[in-house]
């Protein structure tokens, strides 16, 4: 799947990135523990949004609770890792690939679920990035994770192409890829897991 996923996506992690993710892991897991209640969250809004597409709805249900499940196993490593929760704000990354989703439907449905692909697409990306330089019990859960996340964005592009024009599908991959590369490439203000390189 990596191979699909890398060429799904227009750009790689900078290394700058992996390099603050090792150095501020709380951070980081504290910032995936919201990733997972918000993929969650996203799955049971189709869900309450479009509940006339039965094969959507239906899998909608069983990734948010398998989201849900990721967000406590997160949860779990805080806790024995005695990291304390504390409020961490959202990154840029969602709130701007949603900025290019159309207004109307079904051009609607069809451009979040191609933006949900990219999210999952980068999670495992990032994932597969930061695995090879984490402790053993770590890098172990998020190469678990990272199957996952591929699966999800598979998931994701199908019902993409189910409920749109394959030739409308392409054309908005292809406008959601260019935002989506500039928000990782370009200097961001703070680190988080969606982020870009942090300008500090």
């Amino acid at each position: 799947m990596l191979p699909e996923i890398h060429e799904f996506l227009g750009c790689r992690t900078p290394d700058g990135w992996v390099q603050a993710a090792l150095a501020q892991q709380d951070v980081m897991l504290l910032d995936h523990k919201n990733c997972e209640f918000k993929a969650a969250s996203t799955a049971l809004s189709l869900i309450a949004k479009y509940g006339q597409h039965v094969d959507l709805i239906n899998y909608m249900s069983r990734l948010a609770r398998e989201e849900l499940v990721h967000h406590e196993q997160v949860l779990r490593i805080l806790k024995k890792r005695k990291i304390g929760l504390r409020p961490i704000s959202a990154s840029r990354y969602a709130s701007g690939l949603r900025a290019v989703v159309r207004s109307h439907e079904p051009s609607k449905l069809v451009d979040t679920l191609v933006v949900g692909a990219f999210i999952e697409a980068r999670s495992c990306e990032r994932f597969e990035a930061v695995v090879p330089h984490l402790d053993e019990e770590l890098g172990k859960f998020y190469f678990g994770l990272l199957k996952s996340e591929a699966r999800h964005f598979q998931n994701y592009l199908r019902f993409a192409y189910q409920y749109g024009e394959a030739a409308d599908v392409e054309r908005v991959i292809e406008k959601v890829r260019v935002v989506e590369r500039e928000l990782i490439e370009s200097p961001d203000s703070e680190f988080r897991f969606h982020s870009g390189v942090p300008a500090a």
